[in-house]
């Protein structure tokens, strides 16, 4: 009765043994499936971390390059708003002078029918003083 008891305890430590081979090969091998697991992810993080420093870098160079180009049309804004000013400014003194000018030349053109008239009035009393001056012995 022990021999044949015994013979089953090593028997049934034989096939709990075997078992536990077994579980430990499966959790050896899950150990190493999630170790490559682990590994493929690590790779795949650090590529992605150099995308994004790169993309960090493109960024930043377009960014620098945008704020170029913007201080070098603020730049040329406030340039053109000055040349818009001094335009302006010297529209205005035209405008200005070419009012004097044109009131200058309607007094003188004024004068011209007033000196026209004048002039057209002698003639008539100098004709007149002809026709006069014929009669007269």
């Amino acid at each position: 009765l022990i021999s044949s008891a015994t013979k089953s305890l090593r028997m049934e430590t034989e096939i709990l043994e075997k078992k536990l081979q077994d579980a430990q090969m499966k959790l050896a091998e899950k150990d190493g499936d999630k170790e490559k697991e682990i590994q493929g992810l690590k790779r795949l993080i650090s590529e992605l971390e150099f995308q994004l420093t790169m993309e960090k870098s493109n960024n930043e160079s377009f960014l620098d390059k945008l704020r170029k180009e913007i201080k070098h049309k603020s730049d040329e804004l406030e340039k053109l708003s000055q040349e818009k000013t001094q335009l302006i400014h010297s529209l205005s003194q035209v405008q200005e002078e070419n009012s004097l000018l044109q009131d200058t030349v309607r007094r003188e053109c004024e004068e011209r029918f007033e000196l026209t008239a004048a002039l057209g009035r002698a003639r008539e009393q100098v004709l007149e003083l002809r026709r006069l001056s014929g009669t007269l012995p």
